[in-house]
């Protein structure tokens, strides 16, 4: 059986390996379009390559997945984190898990995946094809037996053009993962401040996110905003991604930081505010917030503070309020929500319905995951799926 894998990149090598692991004598040909393969797992975690999570506080993986759960869910049983970890350690790649669970090789440099994959698609004789253009998918299935879609992501729907034409039902592809703009010089004085259990919101939505948040000369960043802007991916980008944006600087509720703050009053009531810092937040913060809140009070004693102005100051520390004013790529990675469509595959190989012997893998697939490992993860295992099915073949 001659097999084409379409796209040189994370999913598309993983297949190739391990459909040839499965069934030596498959003749497999991976044909990119650029002149280089791998190229975004060299830059994927600063570099390192975040190539999977452990999933531990996972209890649902739509809290990962924003689109695609249930379908990975299912695939999950052939091939998941686990299977992956394992998979790596056994050709070679020795990995380290860190406290947030976020999986790297122990090198901490992600040219050691990509020579782990190169060395073991040469290994298996595996054809690779550089600066291949103009492909359709009538052509591709009249020179092989079967063909496997593993192009990523696209920024928009041209890219999906030559699948759409072919028949193949797809979502019009948005940006995911990105960091959020907005235009408050005062905000963006505090760039490099970091808070590391903030949550992060739309306002007027169901829309939520936690985890350490960055605010940088151009608005904010870090896990939460790029969990959020995953979650809210579709919803932003119909907004011309100017929404209002809920941040909560402290992760905790409005009675507890109110009890905090009637705590400092009762402890430390001749000291100024931006002295004594609540939950401990950073102080250019905290003073930030205290100006925004008090003005000119801001630097009046705690027990001077009357009940209208706590009241004030716990609004501001657990609800505080923006106007997001644009999107910034996030610089590690470039993730997409749309794709081909996964009402236009079988659940089970991620075989087309429509045309039989095309198959798809990875981020071409609408499917995408928060930051964390969770997008490579989605990458191994609908790899590995067709993989299988192929090789059942």
């Amino acid at each position: 059986m001659r097999v084409a894998v379409v796209g040189g990149g994370a999913a598309g090598f993983f297949l190739a390996v391990n459909l040839k692991e499965q069934q030596p004598q498959t003749d497999v040909t991976i044909l990119e379009r650029s002149q280089r393969v791998l190229a975004k797992v060299e830059v994927s975690g600063g570099g390192r390559c975040n190539l999977t999570n452990s999933f531990s506080g996972v209890s649902d993986l739509a809290q990962v997945y924003p689109r695609g759960h249930r379908l990975l869910k299912r695939l999950f049983r052939q091939f998941d984190h686990c299977a992956a970890y394992a998979w790596f350690e056994r050709h070679g790649v020795r990995l380290v898990t860190q406290d947030d669970g976020c999986v790297f090789p122990a090198s901490q440099d992600s040219h050691t995946v990509i020579n782990c994959l190169l060395a073991e698609a040469r290994r298996h004789g595996v054809k690779i094809c550089t600066g291949v253009h103009d492909l359709t998918v009538a052509s591709l299935l009249a020179d092989y037996d079967a063909v496997a879609v593993c192009t990523g992501g696209s920024p928009c729907a041209e890219g999906l053009r030559w699948l759409a034409d072919a028949g193949v039902e797809t979502v019009a592809p948005v940006p995911s993962l990105f960091t959020l703009s907005i235009a408050d010089e005062r905000l963006t004085a505090l760039m490099g401040t970091v808070v590391d259990g903030a949550q992060v919101g739309i306002s007027g939505t169901k829309l939520r996110a936690d985890g350490p948040l960055l605010i940088t000369h151009w608005g904010v960043s870090g896990p939460a905003i790029l969990r959020l802007s995953s979650y809210a991916a579709r919803q932003l980008s119909e907004h011309g991604y100017k929404m209002p944006l809920s941040v909560n600087w402290t992760g905790r509720r409005e009675p507890d930081v109110l009890q905090e703050l009637l705590t400092i009053v009762g402890h430390s009531p001749m000291k100024q505010l931006p002295t004594v810092r609540p939950c401990g937040l950073p102080a250019r913060l905290w003073e930030y917030l205290l100006t925004k809140t008090l003005g000119e009070r801001s630097t009046n004693r705690w027990q001077n503070l009357n009940r209208k102005e706590l009241n004030r100051l716990v609004n501001t520390l657990t609800n505080d309020g923006y106007m997001t004013a644009g999107r910034a790529a996030f610089r590690d990675e470039f993730v997409t929500c749309g794709g081909v469509s996964l009402d236009a595959v079988d659940a089970a190989t991620l075989e087309s319905r429509r045309q039989p012997r095309l198959y798809f893998a990875g981020e071409v697939l609408d499917i995408d995951g928060v930051t964390g490992g969770f997008n490579f993860q989605a990458a191994w295992t609908t790899a590995y799926a067709v993989a299988k099915a192929l090789a059942h073949k």
